[in-house]
């Protein structure tokens, strides 16, 4: 097989399975990994893929960011669940720090009339829900508000959470992974989610099952960051306990 037809035929397996890696491409095809990295290169140079560790990625995937009213219908079900499980996380009095994503929404919607919970976010969207909510004391974060998601970045929001120190924070992510951690498309929001988790005592991430093994743009922490994994039963048991034995406990709801 010639380089380009090789080149052809690892860009279709990119764009089927999201993903290539060294190594099984230089089994697949019977050549060296130094072979493949070139094919890589020369894909990466015009723009098809992009090389990240230990293989490459289709072209746009990193910084793919879906629309909220897009991410609000994926996964619904698996969504509410997380939400609901994540309920039991609830300090009984005490501040908790709500960051911008549909999943911890969907927690605000949910939070029982009878909590007294100080609540802290930099999402309009979790702060609409939560503003008539009659025991919330609500503090709404300010800054550039990202159209894409309606979430404040910038400095006013960094220094905001540099100024408090709150029980939990529930935490979103568009991609988890143990080898290449908590990521988003955007580096304004990465330096926010960092921020927000500098701030808490306890993390919870709620991620569905489909974000496992995405990596985006952005990059804002490591999964041993997080105490808490709340998912759905979509992630396998191998993959739970892998993420277990980093030190982060895992609950598939």
């Amino acid at each position: 097989m010639y380089a380009p037809e090789r080149q052809q035929e690892i860009l279709r397996i990119a764009r089927d399975s999201g993903r290539v890696d060294v190594l099984s491409l230089a089994e697949e095809f019977q050549v060296t990994a130094e072979t493949i990295r070139r094919d890589l290169k020369a894909l990466d140079r015009s723009g098809l893929v992009r090389r990240v560790h230990g293989g490459a990625i289709p072209a746009g995937r990193l910084d793919l960011e879906p629309d909220l009213t897009e991410r609000e219908s994926t996964a619904a079900d698996e969504k509410d669940r997380i939400a609901h499980a994540a309920l039991a996380e609830l300090p009984s009095d005490g501040s908790v720090i709500l960051d911008a994503g549909t999943t911890v929404a969907r927690l605000a919607a949910a939070l029982p009339l009878e909590s007294g919970l100080t609540v802290v976010t930099h999402a309009l969207p979790v702060a609409a829900r939560l503003a008539d909510h009659p025991g919330v004391q609500l503090h709404l974060v300010g800054g550039r508000v990202r159209h894409r998601t309606r979430a404040a970045v910038d400095a006013w929001a960094l220094r905001a959470y540099g100024e408090i120190r709150a029980d939990v924070l529930f935490l979103a992510s568009n991609g988890f992974s143990t080898s290449s951690g908590l990521t988003t498309p955007d580096l304004a929001e990465a330096a926010v989610k960092r921020a927000a988790v500098a701030a808490a005592r306890r993390v919870v991430l709620l991620a569905d099952s489909a974000k496992h093994g995405q990596e985006h743009f952005a990059r804002f922490g490591d999964l041993s960051d997080v105490d808490l994994l709340i998912t759905d039963t979509g992630l396998g048991a191998d993959d739970a306990r892998a993420i277990e034995s980093g030190g982060t406990e895992v609950v598939r709801a």
